[in-house]
Order: structure tokens, then C-alpha cells, then sequence
């Protein structure tokens, strides 16, 4: 295990802060707003901050960076990605950007795995952030792209500048189990961000899709999974399923709210509310070392850090595994 990675995970703790909300993901928040979410998620405890520049083209790095900027550096643990090139859009500026977040195109996305393009990512990175380096450079959704250039380019760009200290852990940050397996096999990876790949509504393997092997594969080879996405979209995320309830950023299918609505119904048999056993299901599994949540209000991330520290009782996981509903 890398000597600095293993140091970095015990300062990781349960639960971590994602920036995407701070980055105005499907609408915009005042400063003070974002600034008030990354603050109050300081005050439950978290000490694990994610960002990267697809947040909002960057909005989300520059928020974070200017909150951090008043905690002891020492005391956290920060984290970006690589892979999207920030690059300067003046035809699109009076346009909204396209990919889902509040804020105007002044910038394009650009694919780049190269050695180069990821240095000069990390590079922005820090600009934006403002600080003098990230703990963890995470290579953002390979599969989106180029599985060829990711194994080929990226990954080992990754672990050169890890070999030359200029980032203390590296990793990969996908929602797809394959693509994940592929790069963990690929290159010696200190975590994977897994996203919305192993909730209480789906676990790798258990539809027969590539990947299954992936978590107990993370494990024999020590590489920590960050798990996100826990709620699925926002199916998971309140006691009491909504009719329009989304599943992996869409409307949810029949099927698949009547399977939520199984989980809601046991968990609430158990006196456990719904999201509360979604935030703590993956560490049913070992290589489960963080998960990480979203949030774009103080109290949506206060909550979260209330349910992570609430009691689950093993029961309620026996019953969900004898009645079929999650992998044993």
C-alpha cells in the first residue's frame, strides 16, 4: 500500500462532502448559500472534500477553495479530478451550460488523458482551489470518453505524478462497475469513487452485468472504494417514496418503485427510516472505506451526518437479505 495513501484513509472518516451542489447541479444557490453548505458540513465533522472541474465549470472548486481556505490545511482531506480540460468558450459565454449545471458556458469541456492534459488539469485545479496541492486526483468517468486513453494515458500519468509527490493518492471516479474493474485492474490505484453502483437498490453483479466481481476485487488489492450516489437520484432519499420519485437521473420506473417501497416498508418495521439505512449500506462491505454526499443546503448535509452516526440494527440487514432485496 502506498505509505501516504494509508495515512490519507484513516483521515478520511465515514463521511465525506460532495461539491456538486455548490456547483448550482440543475439550479443556482447564492454564494452565501454554498459557503453556509461546505461550513456547516465542517461543523458535523466531515473532514473528506470532493469537488472537481466539471462542478459547474469550476464554480464548485472556487467555493470550496474559499471556505477551506480558513481551516488548517492539515486537518482535511481534499480532492479533484482529471480528465475534463477546462477551456475557454467566448461563442457559448452568454449561454447556459449544457451539461446540467446552473451557469453560464464560459468554458467547454476537453477530454484529455494525456500526461500533459492531466497536469495541466491538476495546474487549474489549484488555481481555482487555491491551494498548493490536492490530497486525491481522481481520473473523472473514463468511460464517458475512452476506456483505450484512460488505461493507455491517464492512468499511468496518474502514478507518475503520485511517484513524484505531487498528489498523495490517486483513483478513478465512474458510475459504471466494468469501467471501474477495468481501471483498478489496470493501474495501482489507491481509491475507487464508485457512483450509484452499490446502494440498497443495486449492487455490482446481482443483474449480471460486468463488474460484479469489483468490490471484493477492490479489497485483495487495498483499494478503498469511496461509494456516492447512495440514493440513487433521489429515490432513496426520503422516508416516504414520492410518485415522481427519480432513479439514476431519471423518472423511476414501476418496478423499480415498488422495490424501493419494499425497502421503505421492512426499514420502517425496524424503526429506521429509509435514507438513513441507504447512507450506511455500503459499509456491508469491507473495501467501503467513505461515502460521500451532496448536499446544496446546511440542513441537507447536517441531516446526512445525523442519519450516518444513527443506529441500524443488524436485524433489519438479515431481514432485507432473507427477503431477497439485497445481496448477502
Amino acid at each position: 500500500m502506498n505509505q501516504d495513501y494509508g495515512q490519507l484513509r484513516n483521515q478520511l472518516g465515514r463521511l465525506g462532502f460532495g461539491g456538486t451542489g455548490v456547483g448550482n447541479l440543475y439550479r443556482a444557490i447564492p454564494d452565501e448559500q454554498a459557503a453556509g453548505t461546505v461550513e456547516a458540513a465542517w461543523d458535523a465533522g466531515i473532514r473528506y472534500f470532493d469537488t472537481a472541474p466539471h462542478y459547474g465549470l469550476g464554480l464548485s472548486e472556487r467555493r470550496m477553495g474559499a471556505v477551506l481556505a480558513g481551516k488548517p490545511r492539515d486537518e482535511f482531506i481534499l480532492s479533484t479530478k482529471v480528465g475534463r480540460v477546462l477551456v475557454p468558450s467566448p461563442a457559448t459565454r452568454n449561454t447556459r451550460d449544457p451539461e446540467g449545471f446552473d451557469v453560464p458556458a464560459e468554458f467547454r469541456r476537453e477530454w484529455d488523458p494525456s500526461e500533459a492534459g492531466v497536469r495541466r488539469s491538476i495546474e487549474q485545479s489549484l488555481e481555482r482551489l487555491g491551494f498548493d496541492y490536492i490530497d486525491v486526483a481522481y481520473l473523472h468517468d473514463p468511460d464517458v470518453y475512452s476506456m483505450e486513453d484512460a488505461v493507455k494515458s491517464a492512468l499511468p500519468a496518474l502514478e507518475k505524478l503520485r511517484a513524484e509527490g505531487l498528489v498523495r493518492a490517486i483513483g478513478v471516479g465512474t458510475n459504471t462497475a466494468g469501467a471501474a474493474l477495468e481501471c483498478v485492474e489496470a493501474a495501482d490505484l489507491d481509491l475507487l469513487m464508485l457512483a450509484g453502483r452499490f446502494t440498497m437498490l443495486e449492487q455490482p453483479g446481482s443483474d449480471g452485468r460486468p463488474g460484479g466481481g469489483l468490490l471484493d476485487r477492490c479489497l485483495e488489492l487495498g483499494t478503498g472504494v469511496v461509494s456516492v450516489g447512495v440514493y440513487n437520484s433521489g429515490i432513496l432519499a426520503k422516508p416516504e417514496l414520492p410518485s415522481d420519485a427519480h432513479y439514476n437521473y431519471s423518472q423511476a420506473s414501476e418496478e423499480v418503485l415498488q422495490r424501493a417501497r419494499q425497502l421503505a416498508g421492512i426499514c420502517k418495521e425496524h424503526g429506521v427510516e429509509l435514507p438513513t439505512a441507504a447512507i450506511q449500506f455500503p459499509f456491508r462491505h469491507p473495501a467501503v472505506v467513505n461515502v460521500t454526499v451532496g448536499a446544496s443546503r446546511p440542513e441537507q448535509i447536517r441531516n446526512s451526518a445525523g442519519r450516518m452516526s444513527s443506529e441500524v440494527p443488524e436485524e433489519l440487514w438479515r431481514d432485507l437479505q432473507e427477503r431477497g432485496l439485497i445481496a448477502a
